[in-house]
């Protein structure tokens, strides 16, 4: 099994920075990728960024590209999501995510059968 556990969350203003962190556990991959989804109340999961096992490729959502980076430490486990410029509308539970298979698909909620138990991000007016 593969254990996630995401941290980092809060409350920050429009226009703040905020990095979220997820730490996996268990059975890891040597291939396939990590993802960030995020979901609002009332709203569906979405995707937000991915990032595959070795680092040279990302995906992003248009609503977050340029403001959002994610990145990987391999030698710790961990999976990053730097959040700048962060708008009101970026409040959600963040939910970090991860697959064994390549990210063709990489929106897809469904690639991913291993999940976190997310943290909150509240961005105030």
């Amino acid at each position: 099994q593969v254990q996630l556990v995401e941290s980092g969350g809060g409350l920050v203003q429009a226009g703040g920075s905020l990095r979220l962190s997820c730490a996996a556990s268990g059975r890891t991959f040597s291939s396939g990728g990590m993802g960030w989804f995020r979901q609002a109340p009332g709203k569906e999961r979405e995707f937000v960024a991915a990032i595959n096992w070795s680092g040279d490729s990302t995906y992003y959502a248009d609503s977050v590209k340029g403001r959002f980076t994610i990145s990987r430490d391999n030698a710790k486990n961990t999976v990053y999501l730097q959040m700048n410029s962060l708008k009101p509308e970026d409040t959600a539970v963040y939910y970090c995510a991860a697959t064994p298979f390549t990210l063709v698909r990489a929106a897809v909620v469904g690639l991913y059968p291993h999940w976190g138990q997310g943290t909150q991000v509240t961005v105030s007016s």
